[in-house]
This record gives structure tokens, sequence and C-alpha cells, in this order.
């Protein structure tokens, strides 16, 4: 009996120490969990009226990709080029911010995905609405790269309907 107990506490003993070592190894990487949880918040301030959206979420040096074969489309390398290339000339042409709808959030290791509506009004008027799904790849709570698919004939269509003065 004493035998059997003592390989019960030597085995929980063993489990503890090999927990608590894994727990340890990697501190400082985020899980999907976290990288989920850091864009979900991203979005809920974004919806709630906040305007710092791209400065919280995308690395400085980060990279975006709109997919698709229009003129929008195309890779941005860098935050600040992104912002001043893409976002700016669209918020332009919009006589109210565009609030996102949150449809659903996945992540998986570094990688989250996130279908979501917008909605706002044009500078015209007229509405704008449009759905997205933007895939996020996560360095340090930051998106490193992301790869976003929208129909973009609706968004072409702001571009080309409004001009900037």
């Amino acid at each position: 009996m004493m035998a059997r107990t003592n390989f019960f506490a030597l085995a929980l003993s063993t489990l503890a120490i090999l927990a608590s070592g894994r727990a340890q190894a990697h501190p400082e990487q985020p899980t999907a969990e976290h990288n989920r949880q850091f864009i979900a918040q991203a979005f809920a301030r974004w919806a709630a009226g906040g305007a710092t959206f791209f400065d919280d979420v995308l690395a400085p040096d980060m990279v975006w990709t709109i997919k698709g074969t229009s003129p929008m489309a195309g890779r941005y390398e860098g935050r600040d080029a992104f912002v001043a290339k893409a976002v700016t000339p669209f918020a332009a042409r919009l006589s109210s911010p565009m609030r996102p709808t949150v449809k659903h959030i996945w992540a998986e290791d570094d990688h989250v995905v996130v279908h979501w509506d917008g909605a706002a009004t044009a500078a015209d008027g007229q509405p704008y609405r449009n759905s997205y799904v933007w895939i996020f790849r996560m360095e340090n709570l930051r998106a490193a790269e992301v790869t976003a698919f929208l129909d973009l004939v609706p968004y072409d269509d702001i571009f080309r309907r409004i001009p900037l003065h």
C-alpha cells in the first residue's frame, strides 16, 4: 500500500512539473483564442464608434492584400501606405463612418478570420453595404498579413461615383 501511495504521489508530482514547464515554455506566444479576443475587441470598439481600428490592429510593416481584379484590388505594403491609398480615400467618400457588424470570428494557430458586414452612407447620400471576410495572420497581437475578400462592385462604385475635390 505504501509503494502504491508513493507511486501516485510521484506520478502526480511529475505531471505537475511537466504541466508547469509546458505552461512556461512559451508564455510570450499568444494562443489562437488570445488572437481571436484581440480582434473581436478591436471590431467591438470600431462598431461602438472608435476610429483607431487600423492603428490598433495592424503592424507598421504589415502587408494587406485585397483579392480581385478591380483597380482597388492588389497588395499594399505597410500600414501607412495601406491607410493612405485605400482607407482614407474610401472614408473621404462617405458622409457617415463605416460601422461593422461582425457575423462570425474563427481562430486557429496564428490566423483569425472575420466575416462581417459594413454599412455607411456615401457622400452622395446613397447607402453603401458590403460583406467582407478578412483573414489576419497575427504576430505578437498585431496583424502581419491581411487578406481581404469583398464584393468589389459596390466598393469600386463609391470611387467611380464620388470624385474627391
